[in-house]
Formats: structure tokens, sequence, C-alpha cells
């Protein structure tokens, strides 16, 4: 008698629709991050057993074939440690689902889940100086096209650290350029977060939907492209290049892209002496270790700290008063590390 086999296709498409979707609610970014990861997955499988993805079962799934599949991403794909963990936390998301539904398939799910992350060091982080952001704004172009739209763009970046893809989602429902001007932002998780504007902000967002013949739609995007629809989030890179990429630094490896000036919101925001955990607000972290390690980039507090703990005679001029000479300033030190 032929082995009943249980197909993979509902089980791959419910994961999809009913949890990441519906369930957890996951943008279409993420979504498309664990499709790239199950694509990848199921044809590897596919070739291991010399088959179609089509007649794939759930009990090809085997623990061995997903250890096969990672060391695949690492020797033949030369995946970096950092892809191959985030192909790893997908599938650990994809068998608990896996394991929920099909209670044969429990053994090997733990198994999966037992699975490690490999220790990868963390990603360089670069971000602009103040002085260097401050020379970028003062020579975009102010004619053209296109200018306003780019300048208000380059300055919204900054003043909110947003995401690209916050950015290319972003409607005119979602500002408030009056008194206390707000930008409402759409961040990962389906999370929206409040962040303040400046001014100069809102007064060049504001010039920007009053460029257009009509007043906008609540619904029209904030930056648009020449042909009217919402810049993407390559559309938004590509700006960003044009107007950036002089500041490219082959000694640093640092390549300016919008995510930069994520991290130089955070920078210059940890500079000015805002709290940790209002730029975990700001940014929209879900994890305030995420929000820390900003203070590890702070090159101008280093060279301080470093100027500061030189031993006497090693530098000319008046050594600063130690931070900790008072309990008041002793207290305020310990609560800002």
């Amino acid at each position: 008698m032929t082995e009943q086999r249980q197909p993979l296709g509902p089980l791959i498409h419910s994961f999809f629709i009913d949890h990441l979707i519906t369930v957890k609610g996951l943008r279409p970014a993420s979504v498309r991050s664990y499709r790239d990861t199950v694509r990848l997955l199921l044809c590897f499988v596919a070739a291991d057993r010399g088959t179609k993805i089509t007649r794939l079962g759930v009990e090809d799934l085997s623990f061995e074939r997903v250890v096969g599949f990672l060391r695949y991403l690492e020797h033949d794909r030369d995946n970096h440690v950092r892809t191959r963990n985030q192909r790893l936390a997908a599938l650990h998301t994809l068998f608990d689902y896996i394991a929920a539904r099909e209670p044969e398939m429990l053994d090997v799910c733990q198994r999966v889940a037992a699975i490690p992350m490999k220790r990868a060091a963390p990603p360089e982080t670069h971000f602009l100086e103040r002085d260097e952001v401050e020379a970028l704004l003062r020579g975009l172009d102010r004619t053209g096209r296109l200018a306003l739209r780019d300048r208000t763009l380059m300055l919204f970046l900054y003043n909110t650290g947003a995401r690209a893809q916050e950015v290319a989602d972003l409607r005119v429902e979602h500002l408030k350029l009056g008194e206390g001007a707000i930008v409402r932002l759409h961040g990962k998780g389906d999370k929206w977060r409040t962040c303040p504007l400046w001014r100069q902000t809102a007064a060049l967002l504001t010039e920007l939907l009053h460029s257009s013949d009509a007043p906008p739609e609540p619904d029209a995007p904030v930056f648009s492209s020449a042909t009217g629809q919402a810049l993407t989030r390559f559309g938004i890179y590509k700006v960003v290049r044009r107007h950036a990429g002089h500041l490219d630094d082959g000694r640093t490896n640092r390549r300016v892209s919008p995510h930069i000036f994520r991290h130089t919101a955070a920078v210059h925001l940890l500079e000015a002496g805002v709290e940790v955990n209002v730029i975990r607000g700001w940014l929209g972290h879900a994890d305030l270790t995420t929000t820390n390690r900003y203070a590890e980039i702070n090159t101008r507090a280093k060279i301080e700290a470093l100027r500061n703990t030189e031993p006497p005679g090693a530098s000319e001029g008046p050594r600063p008063r130690a931070v900790w000479r008072t309990d008041e300033s002793l207290l305020s030190w310990l609560a800002s590390l």
C-alpha cells in the first residue's frame, strides 16, 4: 500500500496568510523576507529529494535536511553568518507553526528549534558628523522641478530617523503641521509611533504639500515621483545617493544610504543629551539594547574620554573637573551609562 503523504502546499500557504499576515500582522517587507527563506528551503529540499516542489510532503522537512540547508547557505551561497542566522530565525518560526498543526512532526520541530544561532560580530554602524549634515543640507539645490521634494526628504530623514519603508508609506493624513508639528510613522511589527518635527521640517512639508495645483488628498503620498506615484524604498535610496553619495568614506567603508540618516539621528540625539529611552521611542526600537549600541559609536564622546584620562603632563592646558566630584554629578553620570 502506498504511504499517504501530507501535502506541504496548504500548510505553507496557511503559514503565510493565516499566521504571518493575519495573526502576527507582519509588514510586506517582513513577509518577503520569510518568503525568500522558505523558497530557498523548498528548492533545496526538492533538489535533495530529486522531485518537484509541488510533490513535496510535510515529512520531507527533516531535521537532517534543515541542517544541510544551513550548511548550503554558508558554503554554497557564501552567506554571512548574520544572513544564516536570519534564515534560521525564520525557520524557527515556521517549524513552531508546523509543530502546532502536525503532531507527528513534533520531534523534528523540537530538534530544529534547538539549532543555535552562530556568534557573529555586530555590523559596523556608520553615521554622519553634525558638520557633514549641515554642509549637505546647505548645499542642496534650491531650484528645479524636484528640488523642494528632495530637500524636504533629506531633512525629514535626519529629523525623524525614519526607515526608508516608513517614508515610502507616509501619507498626508499622517502629518500634523500646525503648532507642535508631529508625524505618525508606521513601523515594523505593524506598530505606530509619533515623532516631533522641527519647525523647519514642518515648514518645508507644508510648502511641499501646497506646491501642487490642488490640495492633496489625505491618502496621497507625501513624497512622490515625477509621475505622481509614491516613492519606493529604492526611489528614496536613489535620491539619497544622488545628493549624499559624495560623503562616502572608503577608509571606514561608510556608504551613505537612507539608513545612515537613521543612525545619524540617533547619535546626534545622544550627543544632545536626550535620554536613551526617549531615543528608543523616537526610532521605534522594540528592544532597548538596539538603542544602547549608539552609545558605543559616539566618536566625539570617545575622543573626549581619551583626553580626560590622559596622564598628568601629557597634554597642555587645565584638566577638566572630574564628573564624579559631586554626588549629584556622580549620580547623573551613572544614570547616563
